[in-house]
């Protein structure tokens, strides 16, 4: 194999302990006992959203078991100023940005509502198509150096999606233009049912962006401390100019891909469970406990607070009123073509005349 000076970056092993030096802001244990904080409303939040699907409260939803890490470290560590184009499994870095319970179960609702957010107005909504929103990301880079601002451009992609035309051309216009932004390849090892083996001969995909002009650098996904300062100094790079980068994070996905799947058709139950013994919530808290940081009684207080801060927020968006079914068609366009009209007043009229027929 060639040489391509990747570098790799870890600060916790799987035992919770630390490896290389502490970056500074790891040296605050308040802060990392914030970013465990988070991480485990992610889990918990993941797990009662699947469940909503699975019980028909949500029509579909992309879990996140086991890539807690990722999300939380590389969203903490943006600025509110920066502009984030995710993937549809970006909810736990959605709701760090701002997003609210409301706003992102609207969004697994089917509701557009969803997609307005009372936080990260400028953020855009997490993309189902594969790869296209690594060209946006580049557009928004572009936009930024043209005004001078100094702001970063993050968008994510999986490992299966950095095989796409779309990523590849992303990672050339950005080279090319030394725009700011941070190019997230999230490798849990599965695009879908496509273990990472055979979907890319390249030794490792942060070096996809070395053609392109772009550094590439792996970081392990199931340690936050190592993906929020990785991350933090791409984002500060490029705000200061430095151009664009290429993060590889490494992880796992430890559940189906989809509240449509079901892994256990493609992949081996021993190599999912070899993985738990890696997943990143024990490796924080191991840290956390042994540092006389973190007590049972604090995990105890904290799954009650969450658990009732993600009820509280479900009681409310199902409260809400429904929309007519109409709606589908309000967020479309700003002004809908003649065929969509049409459509739009015959799904108005059979509504109206179920209504009337007592069938609403």
């Amino acid at each position: 194999m060639t040489d391509l000076n990747i570098p790799y970056t870890r600060y916790l092993d799987p035992e919770g302990q630390v490896t290389n030096e502490l970056p500074a802001f790891a040296q605050d244990q308040s802060k990392l006992i914030e970013l465990y904080r988070r991480m485990t409303f992610a889990r918990r939040y993941d797990g009662k959203l699947t469940a909503m699907q699975r019980t028909g409260r949500i029509p579909s939803y992309a879990p996140e078991l086991g890539e807690e890490a990722v999300r939380i470290g590389y969203a903490s560590a943006m600025k509110k100023e920066d502009v984030l184009l995710g993937t549809y499994r970006d909810t736990a870095a959605m709701i760090v940005r701002g997003v609210t319970i409301i706003e992102d179960l609207m969004f697994w609702g089917g509701d557009e509502r969803g997609n307005v957010y009372a936080g990260p107005s400028e953020d855009f909504p997490l993309a189902t198509p594969i790869a296209t929103q690594t060209t946006h990301a580049v557009g928004v880079a572009y936009a930024f150096k043209l005004r001078g601002e100094k702001r970063v451009a993050v968008t994510t992609i999986g490992d299966g999606g950095s095989s796409k035309g779309d990523f590849y051309e992303a990672m050339n216009f950005a080279g090319a233009w030394q725009v700011p932004v941070v190019f997230i390849i999230i490798n849990n090892q599965w695009a879908i049912s496509m273990p990472r083996e055979r979907q890319s001969a390249a030794e490792t995909l942060a070096q996809k962006g070395l053609a392109a002009g772009i550094p590439g650098e792996q970081v392990d996904g199931n340690d936050v401390i190592a993906v929020h300062d990785v991350i933090f100094q791409a984002l500060e790079k490029a705000r200061s100019g430095g151009g664009p980068s290429v993060v590889e994070i490494i992880t796992y996905r430890l559940t189906d891909h989809s509240t449509a799947d079901d892994a256990s058709r493609y992949r081996d139950s021993d190599e999912v469970s070899t993985h738990w013994k890696n997943e990143p919530l024990i490796r924080l808290r191991t840290y956390l406990s042994e540092s006389q940081a973190w007590t049972k009684e604090d995990e105890e207080n904290l799954l009650t607070t969450i658990d009732q801060e993600i009820e509280d927020g479900i009681a409310k968006y199902e409260a809400q009123e429904g929309l007519p079914p109409e709606a589908m068609f309000d967020h479309m366009y700003a002004e809908l073509p003649m065929d969509l009209k049409e459509q739009r007043e015959a799904v108005m009229v059979e509504f109206s005349n179920s209504e009337e027929n007592g069938h609403g």
